[in-house]
C-alpha cells in the first residue's frame, strides 16, 4: 500500500499544487490508481471489457485495508459498496472481506493470516512473503489459470517491461502470483533555476565539474540575495528513492555509481554497487562542495520539506528530483499570483565522455496470490481483466469503479475499494505530451493521464492560470518528460539484476549494512573523515555480512541468469 499512498498524493496535484509534503511522498512511483493518479504510468485503451462468461456469480474472499484516504458514500461500508456491486454486475464475481484492518496494522495482520495458514481466497503480500508461501505449498500455481483466464489485453498490459514482472513471480517455470506493477522507469533529473543561469551568463551544465562550477557561482555571487546561500539542496535520506526531491541518486549515477544495487561484476558475477570505487569518486566531490559551503552543513538533520525552504527563499537554485519534482518547486515558484522564480530542468550530468545511466529498479514490491483452497481462481483473473479496462479506458458507466455511484468526483477515492490493482509498466508520455502542448493539438492525446496533464498546461500557457505552473515543466515542450525519450531509446538506464526475494543472509544484515554506509557516507560528505574512509568501509562492509550476502546472491544469479 505504500506506493499506492504515493500515487494518491501524486493525484492529489489535480486539486491541490501547495505540494508541501510531496518530497516525502514520491513513488518513485508508479502504482495505479483510476484518477489523474495515472501521473507517471499513464493508461492505454486496447482489448476489450472482459464479461460474464455465464451468468454464474462466483465468489472469491480477500483482506482489505481501511485507508484514511478512502471515505464512504451514507449506507455504504466495505461489507457493502457500489464498487463491490459494479464487479458482481459487470463480471460476475461477488467480492466478501475475511477481515479489515487500519493501515497501521495491516502488515501485521498479514503475516499473522499467513502464520495461521488461514489465507483468503487471495491477497496481497510482499516478495519475501510470497517465496515463503511458495515453499509452503499454501498458495497456487496460477499458470494454467492465468493463461485461460487472462485476457489478450491483460498479458500485453503486464509484460510491457519484457517480461521482467511476471519473472520475478516465477519459481520453477511456475507463476505462483500477479505482480502489483508500476512503472520501473522512474528517472532523477537535475532542476536549476534557469533566471540565475542567465543573470551570471553560465551555460547549462553537461558535466559533474560543470555542476561544481555553478553550485560556486550561486553561492558566491548569491543570485537571491540569501542570508543563506548554498550551491545544491540536499535533505537527510539523500540515497532513498523516497526522496524524489533533495536526494543523490541523481548524483551518484553522474559518477557511474549506484545505490544498493547488484550490478555486473564483469566476469559473469554480481556486485553491489554501494562499495565500488565509483561512490568514493562521488563521495570526494560532495565532501569538497561541502567544504566549500556548497551544502547546507545542516542537511543531516533536514527533511525535504525544512530543507526545500531554502529553494522557497532564493538560497539554493540547483536540486535532483523526479518527474514531478517542479510540484514541489511551485511553492516557491508561485507567489501571489505571479511566477517569481524560472526552472529548468536537464538531464543528469557526467563525470566523463560517457553517458550517465540511471538507476531504475523492477516496478513491483508486491504480489498478489492465491490461496491453494480457493474454489474459483477464475475469479481473481476476471478481477485483474477488468481493473486493466475500468483503469485506463472506462465508459461512462465504468466510473463507478473511481468514483461510486453518483460517477462523480467528491474526493472520496473509491478506487481504493478494488481489491486486485495492477499499473502499467510503461507509458509514451514523453513523446506525446511535449509535441501535443507546443502544437496545441489535442487529436494525438491518447489517454485520460495525457488528456488531463495537457489541460493544466493549457491553463497556464494561454490562460495565465499561474497555480498550474508545475504541470508545464513536467509535461511542455522543455519539461521534464521531454528527457524521457532519449534515455529509453538509447538505453541510458541500468536496472537491478538482482530481483529474488532477501537472501537469508541478506534479511539478517541488510539493515545494518545500510545503517554502516549511510554512517560511513555521511561523515565522508561533511569532512569529518577523510575520504579513504570509503576503503576501510568495503573491508567492514564485507566482514559484516556483504561476503556472504554476495555469495547468496550470485548463487541465485547462476540459476536465473
Amino acid at each position: 500500500m505504500r506506493l499506492n499512498r504515493k500515487f494518491l498524493l501524486i493525484a492529489a496535484l489535480s486539486v491541490c499544487v501547495t505540494m508541501t509534503a510531496c518530497g516525502n511522498n514520491d513513488k518513485q512511483s508508479e502504482k495505479s490508481s483510476p484518477s489523474a493518479s495515472a501521473s507517471e504510468q499513464g493508461s492505454t485503451a486496447s482489448a476489450s471489457n472482459d464479461p460474464k462468461d455465464s451468468n454464474e456469480v462466483v465468489e472469491v474472499s480477500t483482506v482489505s485495508q481501511s485507508d484514511p484516504y478512502l471515505k464512504f458514500d451514507d449506507g455504504e461500508s466495505f461489507d457493502k459498496n457500489s464498487v463491490y456491486d459494479a464487479y458482481e454486475k459487470d463480471i460476475g464475481v461477488k467480492i466478501t472481506n475475511k477481515w479489515i484492518a487500519d493501515v497501521t496494522q495491516y502488515k501485521e495482520k498479514v503475516k499473522i493470516t499467513i502464520a495461521s495458514d488461514d489465507l483468503p481466497d487471495f491477497m496481497q503480500v510482499n516478495a519475501t512473503q510470497l517465496k515463503e508461501l511458495t515453499e509452503a505449498g499454501m498458495i497456487m500455481d496460477i499458470t494454467e489459470v492465468y493463461d485461460k483466464y487472462a485476457t489478450e489485453e491483460t498479458k500485453k498490459f503486464l509484460t510491457m517491461d519484457g517480461g521482467m514482472q511476471l519473472k520475478t513471480a516465477t519459481f520453477d517455470n511456475k507463476l505462483m502470483g500477479i505482480p502489483s506493477s508500476y512503472n520501473p522507469y522512474y528517472y532523477q533529473f537535475l532542476y536549476i533555476r534557469t533566471d540565475w543561469l542567465k543573470q551570471l551568463n553560465l551555460p547549462e551544465p553537461k558535466t559533474m565539474a560543470d555542476l561544481e562550477t555553478i553550485a560556486e557561482a550561486f553561492k558566491t555571487k548569491n543570485p537571491g540575495k540569501s542570508k543563506t546561500p548554498y550551491g545544491l539542496a540536499v535533505s537527510k535520506n539523500p540515497f532513498s528513492i523516497d526522496t524524489g526531491v533533495t536526494g543523490l541518486r541523481g548524483f551518484l549515477n553522474g559518477f557511474h555509481a549506484y545505490e544498493n544495487m547488484w550490478i555486473d561484476d564483469g566476469n559473469g558475477g554480481l556486485v553491489n554497487s554501494d562499495i565500488q570505487p565509483q561512490v568514493k569518486d562521488a563521495l570526494s566531490m560532495l565532501q569538497d562542495m561541502f567544504k566549500k559551503g556548497l551544502i547546507d552543513p545542516e542537511f543531516a538533520v533536514k527533511d525535504t520539506e525544512k530543507e526545500a525552504e531554502l529553494i522557497y527563499n532564493d538560497g539554493v537554485g540547483m536540486v535532483f528530483g523526479a518527474s514531478w519534482a517542479p510540484a514541489q518547486l511551485a511553492k516557491g515558484a508561485v507567489k501571489d499570483g505571479k511566477v517569481v522564480q524560472e526552472w529548468g530542468v536537464f538531464p543528469i550530468p557526467t563525470v566523463d565522455n560517457n553517458p550517465t545511466l540511471e538507476q531504475i529498479g523492477l516496478g513491483v514490491d508486491d504480489y498478489y496470490v492465491i490461496s491453494k483452497k480457493a474454489m474459483h481462481p477464475e475469479g481473481v483473473i476476471k478481477l485483474l481483466n477488468h481493473w486493466i479496462v475500468v483503469d485506463n479506458h472506462p465508459t461512462p458507466e465504468q466510473k463507478v469503479y473511481e468514483f461510486g455511484k453518483d460517477l462523480k468526483e467528491k474526493g472520496n477515492n473509491y478506487w481504493l475499494l478494488s481489491p486486485l490493482r495492477v499499473g502499467k509498466q510503461l507509458d509514451n508520455n514523453g513523446e506525446i505530451l511535449p509535441k501535443a502542448i507546443a502544437n496545441k493539438d489535442t487529436s494525438i492525446l491518447e489517454t485520460k493521464d495525457q488528456k488531463t496533464r495537457y489541460e493544466r498546461a493549457m491553463k497556464y500557457i494561454e490562460g495565465g492560470d499561474t497555480s498550474m505552473w508545475w504541470e508545464n515543466l513536467i509535461s511542455g515542450p522543455n519539461g521534464a518528460f521531454s528527457l524521457i525519450p532519449t534515455i529509453q531509446q538509447n538505453k541510458q538506464y541500468l536496472q537491478n539484476k538482482f530481483y529474488g526475494a532477501p537472501t537469508a543472509a541478506m534479511a539478517d544484515r541488510q539493515e545494518i549494512l545500510l545503517k554502516k554506509r549511510d554512517e560511513v557516507y555521511f561523515k565522508i560528505i561533511m569532512n569529518q573523515v577523510s575520504v579513504d574512509e570509503f576503503d576501510k568501509f568495503v573491508g567492514e562492509w564485507k566482514k559484516l555480512g556483504g561476503d556472504e550476502i554476495t555469495k547468496e546472491v550470485n548463487e541465485w544469479y547462476a540459476t536465473h541468469k
